[in-house]
């Protein structure tokens, strides 16, 4: 589980990196970018609390492929939030909880951002 959750938020930003640099909105391109300069400090915050309570992950699976139309980035990250939200988590882990709701927020912003013109 843990594994997946890290690989997916790592696959996030590349996935929002590359819509960024290839969307022709300036309000996309700073939404995006929002995006994948907020996730890093997040992610590594939920990866570094699993760990100390969980141990190291063993591997962490990268996706190959990412989406080369910045115009599907709200797909993206509407599918995304739907992705984060499914991942259950330990029980009892409020901490880990608390992160993922910071993520889920800085999803649900990026999707609000994106919606501007």
């Amino acid at each position: 589980m843990a594994n997946r959750y890290v690989g997916l938020l790592m696959n996030s930003r590349t996935q929002a990196h590359a819509f960024h640099l290839t969307t022709s909105s300036f309000a996309e391109h700073k939404a995006l970018q929002a995006y994948y300069e907020g996730i890093v400090p997040l992610l590594d915050a939920w990866a570094e609390a699993y760990m100390g309570k969980y141990g190291r992950l063993r591997r962490v699976s990268l996706n190959k492929r990412f989406m080369k139309d910045p115009t599907k980035a709200r797909v993206y990250f509407k599918s995304l939030l739907g992705r984060v939200r499914a991942i259950r988590l330990p029980r009892g882990d409020t901490y880990l909880k608390n992160i993922q709701d910071e993520i889920v927020a800085l999803i649900r912003s990026t999707l609000y951002m994106l919606s501007l013109k």
